[in-house]
């Protein structure tokens, strides 16, 4: 199974990599092990995003930016409108990257 890296630069993400390199810096862990470990954390969110969140939510704002690039569409939105039930959300700014999932399964 194909994954991508776009979760590493979440808050979550960021945070695993940080705490990574502080323990191969302190020689807790080796730099193949914190490998494999970023490996099966960009597997473990594609999964649990995939399996477990069933929300749908409308968005709509002005494109500022938008790109295709290796399988991958990065938009940049302003002024963005998340909807979701009854649920309103403004923001000034919003980046989305969008994978194709089916290149996920290969």
């Amino acid at each position: 199974m194909a994954t991508f890296e776009l979760y590493r630069r979440s808050t979550i993400g960021m945070c695993l990599t940080e705490t990574l390199d502080d323990m191969v810096q302190n020689g807790t862990l080796s730099p193949e092990l914190a490998f494999q470990v970023l490996v099966q954390f960009d597997k473990s969110m594609t999964e649990a995003l995939e399996a477990q969140v069933k929300s749908k939510v409308s968005i709509k704002g002005h494109l500022h930016t938008y790109r295709f690039c290796d399988n991958v569409w990065t938009f940049i939105l302003q002024n963005a409108v998340f909807k979701y039930d009854d649920t309103q959300e403004n923001v000034g700014r919003v980046k989305i990257v969008a994978c194709d999932s089916k290149l996920l399964s290969q």
